[in-house]
């Protein structure tokens, strides 16, 4: 709610958004994110407001829920009557997760933006400006060697729960302790040889997982559904980034993995370095180095004022997330 901040008198920030914007979110907008039959829930347009107001103080879950319980000034942005019980914590948690389920998670900007339309505080044409900044994902950055040790490790993690019985009889006893724990949970072998030969056991398990789950000696045993596991397909694109194979003169197959100066690696863009996250991508911009994702917002950035002599507000106007390595001017066109 950069607006209100921007453009009406100090005071309380809830109470000005109502006193300016008037009701902003209303239920029939999220007909959709809601099912027709079930117990009775909140009003979805007072959720929206609510997990807006958390934003910009910064609440937890709950932090949120009391202050819709206990302060005054959100119940009058919220529209709600002094005595209202107010709502349990998880109903925010489940609120956004219907959003996502939905694709309903621009709807607070977009209504927004219709309000701010209607009461003419923006207008089409004009002058934006987009730009972007970091996102970083919740994982653990891995080199080369550790991303394919946990590749394999994580699809037995998959595997184990999904199918035990299958699994047990794909596996030796030195599976265990060479996955149990997390590959950067202890140290990698010191010298360049036994990286090198670890990298080649990593690389023929993941061969022998795969293998058996495609096709193996017992086919006919295998779950069809194995495969569409996410990590198991997690597994299969990394290996194809990360190794190949090939049969020599004695008939012998050499598993071999991929280097940059010999064989060649995928660009940036296209590169996995996580089997959790296969849209996370590694990234450069300017000083900054991070592992994750790319937000781009649109700011819309007009000098002047407005038909009431109000100053013209600098409205966020657009919000797109990508890979990280997307680059800026790619996403130019698309955005306006």
């Amino acid at each position: 709610m950069q607006v209100a901040r921007a453009s009406f008198p100090r005071g309380n920030l809830a109470m000005r958004i109502r006193d300016a914007l008037g009701k902003v979110y209303s239920d029939s907008r999220f007909v959709a994110v809601f099912a027709r039959s079930g117990r009775p829930a909140m009003s979805p347009g007072q959720l929206m407001m609510v997990t807006v107001l958390r934003f910009t103080e910064n609440l937890t879950d709950r932090q949120a829920a009391d202050a819709a319980r206990d302060r005054v000034s959100w119940k009058y942005a919220l529209g709600l009557e002094l005595d209202d019980p107010g709502f349990d914590a998880s109903v925010l948690s489940e609120f956004r997760s219907r959003l996502v389920t939905h694709d309903q998670t621009s709807a607070a900007l977009d209504l927004l933006l219709d309000k701010l339309f209607a009461l003419g505080l923006i207008a089409a044409g004009g002058k934006q400006r987009t730009d972007s900044t970091h996102v970083l994902a919740r994982i653990r950055v891995l080199n080369r060697l550790e991303l394919a040790g946990e590749t394999v490790r994580a699809a037995l993690e998959a595997l184990a729960v999904a199918a035990p019985a299958w699994l047990t009889r794909q596996i030796g006893a030195d599976w265990q302790t060479g996955y149990e724990a997390r590959v950067d949970g202890w140290r990698l072998p010191a010298s360049e040889a036994k990286r090198t030969a670890l990298a080649v056991r990593y690389g023929a398990d993941g061969y022998a997982l795969l293998e058996a789950i495609h096709g193996g000696v017992d086919a006919g045993e295998v779950p069809g559904w194995l495969a569409e596991l996410p990590a198991v397909e997690a597994l299969r694109r990394i290996w194809i980034q990360q190794y190949y194979r090939e049969v020599g003169i004695d008939g012998r197959e050499a598993i071999t993995r991929r280097e940059a100066s010999v064989h060649g690696l995928p660009p940036g863009l296209f590169r996995l370095i996580s089997p959790y996250y296969l849209d996370a991508r590694y990234s450069v911009k300017r000083d900054t180095r991070w592992a994750g994702y790319k937000v781009h917002v649109s700011e819309r950035c007009d000098a002047g004022f407005d038909e009431h002599g109000r100053d013209l507000p600098h409205v966020i106007t657009n919000v797109t997330t990508t890979q990280a390595a997307v680059p800026d001017q790619a996403m130019l066109e698309s955005i306006h």
